[in-house]
């Protein structure tokens, strides 16, 4: 059976998987115990300068660092792209510690505390307003402070993208400020002292289409050009959100970058550049820059049979790797790409199913696998761990210790 395209692009080396040119088992000793996440750091510089090669050179390509906030991972990405993008005070503070400069990190997400936008305000970033109150909120911190606030209106669009993995506009969300209620915005914040950039929109995430990605692009554009007509001073920000997906499934079909490079290059020559020639374009990706760099490792501590099923019970579980267990939005439960890190050059000989060591049915991190003859002792890695693995699991369920994470 031939590789899935992201297992493909790690080394192997005498039957073993490599992580940065280092093999499984000799990183396994060097890290000090399993389970843990490793990341590529040259298939993550190798992701974005794909990105470079399609997107316009004039648009500015951001990473989210919700994705993944390690911060040797923002460090290195901070080298590398021209914006970050911020969901948290914890999140900002990291990205003010690597060389973006404030004026290029963006704070966006509903409920932001009191205390967060005043973190932002006198750190100088642009604060993307996702409600009424909190636009208020704004003007008064800024008042406190002495401080011209930087921000944008985050617009929760009048379309929905489908074939998005999640949706984060269109209909009625938590996300943003409903397109017919900008108007009214952008007049009470004209006479505050607040300086309103531009804008910012963000459809939805996990989307494999390309055709999709670019008909959400062209609608965004002309959404916040009919926008920005009931702006009081020119737009210099708009952020376009991402959306694009990776191959987490045995079915699925990488996203085709260069249609969407070709829609950005038209929709800025066509439209941005002639009716907001100053506005600088943000492409935000996350899951699609890290995503599939990373893997995670555990080894297996137990092999047993039950009723002519053979488990392999490993030293990880879902409270590292919600996602990959099924119990992260997945409606139909599929396996991620699955492999023996020590025996990569072995055929598969056997179905099995890897559990976790959480007492739940739920901890599943692969159903029915079919793999090489494997033992206590092997090194099971599961791939597409980049992004949403450490920091959107349930690290404290049964109270087992946190992995460590390693960027080689």
């Amino acid at each position: 059976m031939a590789l899935h395209s992201t297992v493909a692009a790690f080394a192997t080396r005498s039957g073993y998987l490599c992580v940065g040119g280092v093999s499984v088992d000799v990183l396994a000793e060097r890290v000090g115990e399993t389970p843990f996440f490793a990341y590529d750091r040259g298939l993550l510089t190798a992701r974005v300068l794909k990105l470079r090669e399609v997107i316009p050179p004039e648009i500015d390509l951001g990473y989210a660092v919700k994705a993944n906030p390690m911060s040797a991972i923002i460090h290195h990405l901070s080298g590398l792209v021209d914006h970050f993008d911020v969901a948290s005070a914890r999140e900002l503070r990291a990205a003010l510690n690597t060389t973006i400069p404030p004026s290029r990190i963006s704070f966006a997400g509903p409920g932001k505390a009191p205390a967060e936008l005043s973190q932002a305000v006198a750190a100088g970033v642009t604060i993307e307003i996702e409600s009424a109150t909190e636009a208020r909120r704004l003007i008064g911190i800024g008042e406190r402070l002495g401080i011209r606030p930087r921000a944008a209106i985050r617009v929760n669009p009048d379309f929905e993208v489908h074939g998005s993995g999640m949706l984060m506009g269109g209909g009625p969300q938590q996300f943003g400020v409903d397109a017919e209620q900008v108007p009214a915005l952008l007049k009470e914040l004209a006479d505050a002292e607040v300086d309103v950039l531009g804008f910012h929109v963000f459809p939805g995430s996990q989307n494999l289409r390309a055709d999709v990605l670019t008909e959400a692009q062209r609608k965004a554009v002309d959404l916040l050009l009919r926008l920005a007509e009931g702006m009081s001073s020119p737009v210099h920000y708009l952020n376009l959100g991402g959306g694009f997906g990776i191959p987490y499934f045995e079915k699925d079909t990488p996203l085709d970058l260069t249609p969407i490079g070709m829609n950005l290059a038209e929709l800025l020559q066509t439209r941005i550049r002639v009716e907001l020639p100053r506005a600088r374009v943000v492409i935000e990706l996350g899951r699609y820059i890290v995503g599939e760099c990373g893997v995670y490792i555990t080894r297996v501590v137990d092999r047993k049979e039950s009723r002519g099923r053979i488990f392999l019970v490993v030293d990880g579980g879902l409270h590292h790797q919600l996602g990959a267990s099924g119990n992260f939005g997945q409606v139909i439960r599929r396996n991620y790409p699955i492999v023996i890190g020590n025996r990569m050059d072995e055929e598969a000989a056997e179905t099995v199913t890897i559990v976790g060591k959480l007492c739940t049915s739920l901890d599943l991190l692969g159903d029915r696998v079919r793999l090489p003859h494997t033992e206590v002792g092997d090194l099971v890695a599961i791939f597409q761990a980049g992004a949403y693995g450490l920091t959107a699991s349930p690290t404290a369920f049964l109270s087992h210790p946190k992995p460590a994470e390693v960027l080689l």
